[in-house]
């Protein structure tokens, strides 16, 4: 029987907890999904069941190692990043992993402001609006101040992935990737942790950085692999378009929210663009992308919704439209105007990424790229910049794998990774 070798990449979302195998085109050649149901912390708000996680990539990791068809040659992690995993001395998981969503105590955040100076100048030096325990670093801050015991016995914070990652290494990393979204932690300006972080000491309990394409031979339950440290998921999606296209662009991901990623934009980010939710992140090879963001995914949720109970329809109805504009019906004029109303939005978010930038394209991928309606009026409104739908497999998970190609894959990176499909302003489909 031919072996096929492989990489194995975890995927872990706040709802779906995936593991996807690649083989050495970045096909996709064996997937499983699960859900767990969450627990709460001590003050009863929900949170990930971390060991129920733990308990999972174990179990996943073993299963598909004796597979006889594939050959399990590196294995790599890319997760949501906004919360911490806090390990003792042993290596042992010591709190909850705090919900990046639970309020933050006031007076905390009234101290921490009060000691190291005004929101926006901090928000402006570590390109991260003011967003409370979204903000990871000022979690850590908060258990420094409300809970001092288990601070002390915190010997390394680790983000997300690169806890995962740990569960296999045994070894403790940061990613840049990670640090440099919306942590308040990194100073864009001096490329280093800002200077509140040392003052405090966490740099202390942050472990060393390593590049995202470090790699760490490890050997688990009887086998040898090469480890990645892990990714931040959104830069993880952002990967496979870095890799096969040199010329400026803009990603458009969409799903709940709708992200504009410019990693082609280095400038610092201003006033206006931080009040108005932009951010930065750090991509997989230590340079800034300018983002913003726009809730835009639950927006057209609700008002599909809205439309189909006002006129009596199923929500299904109003999923895969095409693009009429003449289409009779109020519910269908009704959709087209909650459209209008996104576009809008959407043109004023993406334009603080596109700002002064050479860029000519711009790359939608995400639930919106298949919505006709969508991506002809998104044509529409940047007519100077042609607008692609962009489909591949699993983007996030496919980034996370290409991150340490070198590592374990002896092809070249293939230059199909991507479907394009362009749309017009001004005609049909092309």
């Amino acid at each position: 029987m031919e072996v096929t070798p492989v990489i194995a990449v975890f995927d872990v979302g706040k709802t779906n907890k995936k593991l996807f195998l690649f083989d050495e085109s970045y096909n996709i050649v064996f997937e499983r999904s699960a859900r767990f149901n969450e627990i709460v912390d001590e003050d009863g708000f929900a949170c990930e069941n971390l060991e129920a996680l733990k308990k999972a990539v174990f179990d996943s990791l073993n299963e598909v190692s004796r597979l006889e068809q594939f050959d399990v040659k590196a294995v790599n992690f890319s997760a949501y990043g906004a919360s911490f995993v806090y390990l003792d001395k042993d290596g042992n998981a010591i709190a909850p992993l705090y919900n990046y969503l639970k309020p933050y105590p006031e007076d905390i955040r009234k101290k921490f402001y009060d000691a190291y100076g005004d929101e926006a100048e901090i928000a402006f030096k570590t390109a991260s609006p003011a967003l409370e325990s979204l903000n990871s670093g000022l979690q850590l801050y908060r258990i420094k101040h409300q809970k001092p015991e288990l601070f002390e016995r915190i010997r390394y914070a680790l983000h997300l992935p690169q806890y995962l990652s740990y569960l296999i290494t045994g070894k403790a990393f940061s990613d840049l990737t990670s640090i440099g979204c919306h942590t308040a932690l990194w100073d864009f300006e001096k490329n280093d942790y800002h200077n509140w972080v040392k003052q405090e000491g966490l740099d202390n309990i942050l472990a060393p950085i390593a590049p995202a394409d470090e790699r760490i031979p490890s050997y688990f339950n009887g086998r040898w692999y090469q480890a990645g440290i892990g990714l931040h998921d959104s830069s993880a999606a952002l990967i496979p378009y870095l890799a096969s296209f040199s010329e400026p662009f803009v990603l458009l991901s969409t799903g709940t929210w709708s992200i504009s990623l410019n990693p082609f934009d280095q400038a610092p980010l201003t006033a206006e663009e931080l009040k108005n939710d932009c951010l930065n992140y750090i991509q997989y090879k230590g340079k800034p992308v300018k983002a913003s963001r726009l809730f835009s995914g639950h927006e057209y949720d609700q008002g599909i919704k809205a439309i189909a109970e006002k006129f009596g329809e199923d929500v299904i109805k109003y999923r895969n439209i095409p693009y009429d504009p003449d289409m009779p019906g109020k519910d269908i004029a009704a959709y087209y105007e909650l459209i209008h109303q996104i576009i809008s939005k959407q043109k004023i978010a993406t334009g603080y990424v596109l700002k002064n930038t050479p860029v000519k394209r711009i790359f939608v991928d995400g639930g919106f790229s298949k919505n006709s309606v969508f991506m002809h009026l998104l044509a529409a409104a940047f007519p100077q910049i042609e607008v692609y739908a962009a489909s591949m497999a699993q983007a996030t998970a496919m980034g996370t794998a290409l991150a340490i190609h070198h590592q374990w894959n002896s092809k070249p990176i293939p230059n199909d990774l991507i479907n394009l499909k362009y749309y017009s302003g001004t005609s049909h489909v092309v």
